[in-house]
This record gives C-alpha cells, sequence and structure tokens, in this order.
C-alpha cells in the first residue's frame, strides 16, 4: 500500500518523467532516434504509470551498459 501511494505520487511521477525525458534527450545527441522516440513515448506513460518510467531507464541502461562491454571487447 505504502508503494502504492509512493509510486502514484505527483513527485515520484515528476520525476519519473524529467528522467526519461533526459533520457530522449541524450539518444537524440547521440544519433539514436529510435530511442528517443521511444523514450519520448515512455515519457507520456510514465505520468500515469511512473513503473514504466523506471523500468524503461532500467532496460536502457542494461542495454547501454552491455553496447559498451561489446564494443571494448572488439
Amino acid at each position: 500500500m505504502v508503494l502504492k501511494k509512493l509510486l502514484g505520487s505527483t513527485a515520484t511521477r515528476s520525476l519519473t518523467v524529467f528522467s526519461v525525458l533526459a533520457d530522449a534527450k541524450r539518444a537524440f545527441e547521440q544519433g539514436n532516434h529510435a530511442r528517443g522516440a521511444l523514450m519520448l513515448g515512455v515519457a507520456v506513460l510514465a505520468w500515469k504509470w511512473a513503473i514504466i518510467g523506471m523500468a524503461a531507464q532500467g532496460i536502457v541502461k542494461l542495454l547501454r551498459k552491455g553496447g559498451s562491454s561489446a564494443a571494448k571487447a572488439t
């Protein structure tokens, strides 16, 4: 119950949306327009469901981490 209240708070949703938008901006700056557009869509959904934004950011971080280790291996 407490977790649901925390995730549903305006502050949490605002921080999640802001963070997702920052990830979208970073993706556009790096030339990854597909990821940037996807993150913009996630930002819209994150305002209603904060957990979606958090999950998307976790996935992006895993992909970024996996991509950099693969690049170092070659």
